[in-house]
């Protein structure tokens, strides 16, 4: 047999080599947005390739902002940003608990338990875990909400605008509440969000219906509609360019005259349609002749033009209406539904507001700068979605900690039951779960240690059926009643941290071979000149 080695051009690494450098970089991942977690922890500033500056200490951003290479890096930003796109928040938690898991797996393995065994032991505790939060649960009132949507922003603003944003992230939502058939849906998508530079951020403020950075086609236009008819475009009410390929031959002066008569007898006998169908407002994603201004005005149809797709299937959504390719297809059965149709000068620029039937809302984001402005959005996003969750799933648990030490002191119990060195893996994902109120007590300058070990004495000590909600405050820096104190996170937020870093965790156990191609300088295509 031939002496070559198989994967001569690979540089490969296996077993227990293989796993350590995966925790490595997991870890040196997580340590990236560790020091951001929590209302005191501090904030990064991203530098992109053109200069470009961003302040901000939101996990999901600061790791999708990062030019990472390792493959197990890129699976925990996946899983952050799985998170974010689920749960809206817990972006840096679920990072921090994947990586405690990992290191605690690296501790069983160096004792002698194999990878399959901790990972058993991991899903059974992660089962645990999800029964147990029926136990840890409280019901959502409008007041709890309304705190758990300010705890989201804890650390991301300052604290006059957490308040005002959890407001208006929770009426927002309301906005765009709906039943479903499987029970009540709230989707942040119909939720435009508009940002205007100049003023102070205190000027953000929410507009019922959705508004667009748009003027109607002509002034002659009605300014105010009151209910009516919609009709949305997929195109435009424009001349026909013609083919590249086709050849006119004009044999008389009168020819080129009739055939723009045509043209515009055509697009004439199309706004004759619209109007026979009693639309008296009009969007379309393309343009509009010039020629047909007046005659839509005359028409007293409110004319849109160059409307965003993304716009119009807000419209859509909202109204009822069906996206058409073109007006000739247009039907009844195709047209939507406003309440009112108007537009408002705001800084100089022209707004168009459309208030639908079916719901929608617009915040429009203020700022001094456009970092300002950026922030500003970005945690009004943040609190939209964990105001939709509410609304949807009506569940909390305590934050600060506590629901993570609850849970951690619940599964060091219930690993006395199992037999198997799958214990000693129940036993390493509570120690992992404690990651969290250690590393909000590190970035509030206490001892991590001596912290934990006070909070979970409180909880142990206390007589009362709310033991699970004694946490870490931060500010008063001591344990407290999470609830009173009005600190608390959504079930779906947790959950989903919890079941998303446990399959990263597990994915990265189940890797013994790293194997990493080698590749040879090579000029990139179009560099040389051709001879």
């Amino acid at each position: 047999m031939s002496d070559v080695p198989i994967l001569q051009e690979t540089t490969r690494s296996t077993g227990r080599e293989a796993l350590r450098n995966n925790i490595t970089a997991a870890m040196a991942l997580a340590g990236a947005v560790r020091t951001t977690l929590g209302p005191l922890g501090q904030d990064k500033l991203l530098l992109d390739d053109e200069g470009r500056t961003m302040v901000t200490n939101d996990g999901v951003t600061v790791l999708e902002s990062a030019k990472v290479e390792h493959p197990v890096a890129k699976m925990l930003i996946n899983t952050s940003t799985t998170q974010d796109r689920i749960a809206r928040d817990g972006t840096t938690s679920a990072v921090l608990f994947a990586a405690e898991l990992l290191q605690n797996a690296w501790e069983l393995v160096l004792q002698g338990v194999h990878p399959s065994a901790i990972g058993r032991g991991y899903r059974l505790a992660e089962a645990t875990c999800r029964e147990h939060f029926q136990n840890l649960t409280l019901d959502a009132s409008k007041e709890l909400q309304h705190r758990a949507t300010h705890t989201s922003l804890a650390g991301k603003i300052h604290a006059n605008m957490q308040n005002r944003l959890a407001g208006l992230a929770l009426e927002a939502a309301s906005a765009v509440l709906m039943e479903g058939p499987n029970g009540p849906v709230a989707d942040p998508t119909r939720v435009k969000i508009l940002t205007q530079t100049g003023g102070g951020m205190e000027q953000s403020h929410l507009v019922t219906g959705l508004v667009l950075a748009k003027k109607r086609v002509s002034d002659g236009m009605p300014k105010h509609l009151k209910a009516g008819k919609v009709a949305l475009i997929d195109g435009g009410l424009e001349r026909r360019e013609m083919m590249s390929d086709v050849t006119l031959n004009v044999t008389g002066t009168g020819v080129l005259e009739s055939f723009r008569e045509k043209e515009y007898a055509m697009l004439l006998e199309q706004v004759k349609h619209i109007k026979s169908l009693g639309i008296t407002l009009l969007a379309c994603k393309e343009g509009i002749d010039d020629d047909m201004h007046q005659a839509l005005s005359d028409a007293g149809i409110q004319t849109y033009r160059r409307v965003a797709r993304s716009d119009l299937d807000l419209l859509a959504r909202g109204t009822g209406a069906t996206l058409s390719l073109n007006i000739r297809g247009l039907h009844s059965s195709d047209l939507g539904a406003f309440i009112s149709s108007k537009n408002e000068r705001w800084n100089g620029v022209m707004h168009w507001i459309v208030e639908t039937e079916e719901g929608g809302a617009t915040f429009i984001a203020q700022g001094s700068t456009n970092e300002v402005v950026g922030e500003v959005e970005r945690c009004f996003a943040d609190a939209l979605g964990v105001a939709c969750q509410l609304l949807e799933e009506p569940l909390l648990l305590p934050g600060g900690g506590a629901t993570q030490i609850a849970l951690a002191r619940h599964l060091r119990r219930h690993a006395e039951t199992i037999p198997g060195r799958e214990q000693l893996a129940v036993e390493a994902f509570a120690d992992a779960l404690e990651v969290i109120p250690r590393v909000l007590a590190e970035n509030a300058g206490l001892d991590p240690l001596d912290t934990l070990l006070q909070v979970v004495a409180k909880q142990s000590n206390h007589d009362g059926e709310l033991a699970h909600c004694i946490g870490l405050d931060v500010v008063a820096r001591r344990p407290a009643n999470m609830v009173e104190q009005g600190v608390l996170e959504p079930l779906r937020i947790t959950r989903q941290a919890l079941a998303g870093a446990t399959e990263a965790a597990l994915s990265v156990l189940r890797i013994d071979d790293v194997l990493w191609a080698k590749q040879d300088a090579a000029i990139p295509e179009g560099v040389l000149d051709e001879d």
